[in-house]
């Protein structure tokens, strides 16, 4: 699986999670979990989609397993993060060094994400490429 396919599949899910989210608080006239809700609109399907784009468009990063890593800890620290800064926003304050952790989890994925956009194009390593070919 390529990193844009991941991006914009997990971008997806959440987005449906965040919609759910939103009903939810709606349908119960308790928005005590907006910011959460904010978080994973932003952070998942905002932000998730973005790099899809980003990845699509540099094959040879697309494809690559580090691109793949950094998808994966943004969706983790992004799900965490959710889920602490609900449960903060619920009075769970035990929830406050989780929300720590998962913010420096999205900060270390993105640093990742500024390695791949600030270095120089001919440093992309090759990975393994994906071949697309029309079927005869």
């Amino acid at each position: 699986m390529t990193a844009s396919s991941l991006s914009f599949r997990l971008a997806v899910l959440f987005v449906i999670i965040g919609i759910a989210m939103g009903i939810g608080m709606a349908a119960s006239q308790n928005h005590a979990i907006m910011p959460a809700h904010a978080h994973l609109n932003l952070l998942g399907w905002v932000s998730l989609f973005l790099f899809g784009i980003y990845y699509e468009r540099r094959p040879a990063l697309d494809t690559s397993r580090l691109a793949l890593i950094q998808v994966w800890v943004w969706s983790v620290g992004t799900v965490l993060l959710t889920i602490a800064v609900a449960a903060l926003h619920l009075g769970y304050a035990a929830f406050e060094p989780i929300a720590a952790i998962s913010s420096l989890i999205v900060l270390a994925a993105m640093l990742l994400f500024a390695y791949f956009v600030f270095r120089p194009a001919t440093s992309v390593a090759p990975g393994p490429t994906v071949r697309m070919t029309p079927a005869e």
